[in-house]
């Protein structure tokens, strides 16, 4: 038996691998079929008996299980129905030289994915495991959309439990049903993109496109031509004529990040698109429309710079039909627990790591920590510490320098609480987590890693309701 190590479903589906297992006792026929699939999008790995298949399904994940019907000790239903019962993602096709109508019904009710007879030729069992393969895929990927689809729709795409997030999810809802202008505000790496998203998705623009712009990241001599596109011959290189943004996003959203860096003469066309729904292309005299619902972010509060004169109030005040403030991440700390656990589950998938979570001392360093740059920098560092990890949890040796500094000195917590027992430890750090989730007893749970239930008994085992 080859000795191999295949990827969890999730896993294989990111780098596009998959393990295809064949059982077969008669060598010449197992090497046969070897050869006959070594051109396979795929990893082959084949064993004699269906004892070995059993145990190698027990350790790995497979995509594809080609086994023989009738083996001895364990037949090939045998090996289906473990198959099937260790993920029903596995496509299974059984090859037998007996076949007959009633065991091809009960391989189908099994779960099988076909039956194919001996003798069978080449081309035949190539093109029913390049099938089965497909299937699988497919099951892989609607699994992980399902997932994904659900992650978003218990959080409505913002991840949090704070009354302050919770706060940001009403105003989504109410704006989402009313086709006007939306500004979002806070300071960088908040996650306005991702509320400007959700107002999408919750509104009837949902089938339409999600077009994103960052007006600091587009330099101000094209920035025009860029949203309002451009006729050929408008300039020098124009050789064609180029739809905008504004006409990409027709029927759907149009997203303006950082809109206090747009310039004035941007601001000036921006404000008559507003105002009568009309755009003219660069170098073109006949006006556009394009229905577009609007939604602008800024991180600099926007009446500052129209008391300064950087930006105009007629625009600040159409753009502003209604605000949604996205608060900074060290006002909700209570979320800190839950984003980096989302954050984790998300990337470890994506980069193929076994990472299962964070320890307490992990988490208590993230949880201390002020996050300047908000919700995306605590993504980057989950991201960064599950690269780092060698250990299936993160931990604090890999935590970035900064973070690792604020660490407390060693025998420093011990000094101040000068605990007497294992018990008065847990309560002490009960009571802590407690008040910095200012009683929030789903989310201390969470931190300390254990049940609401099992928390609710501690917390009258020690008196600190």
């Amino acid at each position: 038996m080859e000795a191999a190590t295949a990827p969890s479903p999730s896993a294989a589906e990111e780098s596009g691998m998959a393990v295809i297992l064949v059982v077969e006792d008669d060598a010449a026929m197992r090497r046969m079929v070897q050869e006959v699939l070594s051109a396979a999008p795929a990893k082959v790995v084949a064993v004699e008996s269906s004892q070995a298949a059993l145990e190698y399904l027990e350790r790995e994940a497979v995509a594809v299980v080609l086994t023989d019907l009738r083996m001895p000790r364990v037949s090939g239903l045998e090996v289906l129905r473990f198959a099937r019962a260790r993920s029903a993602l596995t496509q299974v096709i059984l090859l037998t030289g007996h076949a007959t109508v009633e065991a091809a019904v009960e391989a189908l009710k099994g779960g099988a994915y076909d039956f194919l007879k001996k003798p069978f030729e080449p081309e035949d069992l190539r093109r029913i495991v390049d099938r089965a393969l497909e299937y699988w895929r497919l099951n892989c990927e609607n699994l992980r959309l399902r997932e994904t689809n659900r992650a978003y729709a218990d959080m409505d795409g913002l991840v949090g439990k704070n009354p302050a997030i919770e706060q940001v999810r009403r105003m989504v809802r109410a704006c989402a049903a009313y086709d006007c202008c939306v500004l979002v505000t806070g300071e960088s790496g908040t996650g306005k993109e991702v509320v400007a998203h959700q107002v999408h998705l919750s509104s009837g623009r949902r089938d339409g496109r999600f077009v994103a712009v960052n007006c600091a990241a587009i330099p101000e001599n094209v920035i025009e031509s860029e949203l309002f596109g451009y006729q050929r011959g408008a300039f020098t290189g124009a050789d064609r004529a180029k739809p905008g943004l504004f006409e990409a996003a027709d029927r759907g959203t149009l997203f303006l990040d950082e809109i206090n860096n747009a310039s004035p003469a941007f601001q000036a066309k921006l404000l008559r698109v507003l105002q009568d729904g009309t755009f003219y292309r660069l170098g073109d005299t006949e006006p556009r429309r394009a229905d577009v619902r609007l939604i602008a972010a800024t991180n600099r509060p926007l009446p500052a710079l129209v008391e300064s004169g950087a930006f105009r109030m007629d625009l600040y005040y159409r753009l502003r039909i209604v605000e949604i403030v996205m608060p900074p991440l060290r006002e909700r700390r209570s979320d800190i627990a839950l984003l980096a656990n989302y954050f984790l589950a998300r990337h470890a998938a994506r980069l193929g790591k076994p990472v299962k979570g964070l320890t307490t001392r992990a988490l208590g360093a993230l949880m201390r920590h002020d996050w300047p740059g908000n919700a995306r920098e605590l993504e980057n560092t989950i991201q960064s510490m599950i690269i780092l990890t060698e250990t299936d949890m993160l931990d604090v040796d890999v935590l970035p320098p900064g973070l690792a500094a604020e660490q407390p000195a060693p025998g420093r917590a011990m000094e101040v609480i000068e605990p007497q027992s294992l018990e008065e430890i847990e309560a002490y750090f009960i009571a802590k987590t407690l008040r910095e989730t200012k009683g929030n007893r789903a989310t201390a749970a969470e931190i300390l890693g254990i049940d609401k239930s099992t928390l609710w008994r501690k917390i009258k085992r020690y008196g600190l309701e």
